[in-house]
């Protein structure tokens, strides 16, 4: 996992960035070229945690990064997990339960990823 999202209608961006930033301490920016993106920085130490601009329902959403989004994609339908949209390299998934879930291409710091990453293989997994 590498980035927690709070999903929030776009109406209610502002109010809800001053809520979350207030309630968890935590300062905000908005990533260049990422206008949906505000990220609450801190806010979960080693992870992104940011609100979303949506035009849709509010939600919490999690996104996992991977070096290889085509196996993970295929490895979590195999789960059980049902595609329902991509966009720009990264694919949302509905898990079983109905949350959703992203699978976005690597865009930690590549030592921290290879840190934490998890390596799926025959039998099972092993960290990395």
């Amino acid at each position: 996992m590498s980035t927690f999202l709070i999903d929030v209608r776009r109406d209610e961006v502002e109010q809800a960035t001053g809520f979350w930033a207030s309630a968890l301490g935590v300062e905000t920016s908005s990533p260049p070229g990422e206008p949906q993106f505000i990220s609450l920085k801190n806010a979960i130490p080693g992870y992104v945690t940011a609100i979303q601009s949506v035009d849709d329902e509010p939600r919490y959403h999690l996104d996992i990064e991977t070096d290889d989004v085509a196996a993970e994609v295929a490895r979590l339908t195999d789960l059980g997990a049902v595609e329902v949209s991509s966009w720009q390299g990264c694919h949302t998934l509905r898990a079983p339960g109905g949350h959703l879930l992203c699978v976005i291409p690597v865009h930690s710091d590549p030592k921290e990823f290879a840190e934490r990453a998890t390596v799926w293989g025959e039998g099972g997994s092993h960290d990395a």
